[in-house]
């Protein structure tokens, strides 16, 4: 049996993991100019924590969907034909959060800086939403008939499910921003910011927890019990650590608990890679919705060149502007002088 499949299932797994780790900081920063932040200083201390990353760790998400239409392209046209509205609204949310944070800095007003601060927010907000609830339902299952159509109509999707996978990511990102912005900032920005990781965490963790559970009862194999063992060790470490103010531990244990929770998803459902609810029988799986063995193939080549130099770049990106930032970095804010004059 050719294992290619199960590779690139496993692969996009990865690539979802990258995602969730690396964006999921950068969006629950977003959060953060909502919740946390006290003033236009600060929220320009949190804008510039993720300043130089925040588009390329966009690229995740670009390279998990397209990969997914090149490896599963039976997968990929059931899965983004019966979610085009929450895929709808999540390109939207990105949409309107890049914009703003390019356009926050071009006008001084109040009024202006603070409605772009509100689409940086819900466009954060929005986007972890919906990411959250199109990989739950990707684990628990979608109403598509033999054909792999969906059966209903376009908002067949909203259920319990949805909106736990919704909460699951948006709680991750606000514990995991909080952790990142404890680690890259300094003063009033950093305690706050890890007293809300350490008090939170608790609380907004407990949507992926039970996410991870269902999905393991459901269909669950018996050594992936040890990854959730793992997680739970991991995320106790974490906030352990949090409390001691240890951010760069804390951090990593939130992202080692993310990682460990997906691994698990992935592996609980293997080899099916989107579950019918209306019969399994019209279950896809990674040999039934997978492209042939020469295009896998090509593409296990090109990834094994540019993967590592994306990996590599990525992180000399992040060692660069590895120090903090506090609000004593910020310059005031002053006018926009225009290129052209009348």
């Amino acid at each position: 049996m050719d294992v290619l499949p199960t590779i690139w299932f496993f692969a996009i797994g990865v690539l979802w993991i990258g995602y969730l780790i690396l964006e999921g900081f950068d969006l629950g920063v977003g959060m953060h100019l909502l919740f946390t932040a006290r003033g236009d200083t600060e929220r320009r201390v949190m804008l510039n924590t993720i300043g130089p990353v925040w588009d390329g760790n966009e690229v995740w998400l670009l390279t998990a969907g397209a990969a997914t239409f090149a490896a599963f392209p039976y997968w990929y046209a059931s899965l983004f034909s019966t979610l085009y509205v929450p895929l709808t609204l999540a390109l939207i949310g990105l949409i309107f959060r890049a914009v703003a944070i390019e356009y926050r800095g071009k006008g001084v007003s109040e009024q202006w800086t603070r409605f772009w601060d509100r689409a940086i927010g819900w466009g954060s907000v929005i986007v972890a939403f919906c990411v959250g609830a199109l990989l739950a339902l990707t684990t628990t299952g979608l109403p598509i008939d033999s054909n792999g159509d969906r059966v209903g109509g376009p908002f067949v999707w909203v259920n319990g499910y949805a909106i736990l996978g919704g909460l699951a990511v948006v709680g991750f990102c606000l514990v995991h921003a909080g952790a990142f912005l404890a680690l890259k900032t300094d003063g009033e920005v950093r305690q706050r910011t890890g007293r809300f990781a350490t008090r939170w965490a608790p609380v907004a963790l407990l949507p992926i927890v039970a996410w991870v559970l269902i999905v393991q009862w459901q269909g669950g194999k018996g050594w992936t019990w040890l990854l959730i063992a793992a997680a739970v060790v991991s995320v106790v470490w974490a906030w352990l650590n949090s409390r001691r103010g240890r951010e760069g531990r804390a951090f990593a244990g939130f992202a080692i608990f993310l990682a460990l929770g997906a691994l698990t998803l992935f592996a609980s459902v293997y080899p099916v890679v989107l579950p019918s609810t209306v019969s399994h029988a019209n279950d896809l799986t990674v040999h039934t919705a997978s492209s042939g063995s020469y295009t896998l193939g090509v593409m296990s080549v090109v990834t094994a060149f540019g993967l590592p130099l994306v990996l590599l770049y990525q992180g000399w990106t992040y060692w660069v502007f590895r120090r903090r930032i506090s609000t004593h970095h910020i310059p005031a804010a002053h006018p926009i002088v225009p290129a052209v004059r009348r």
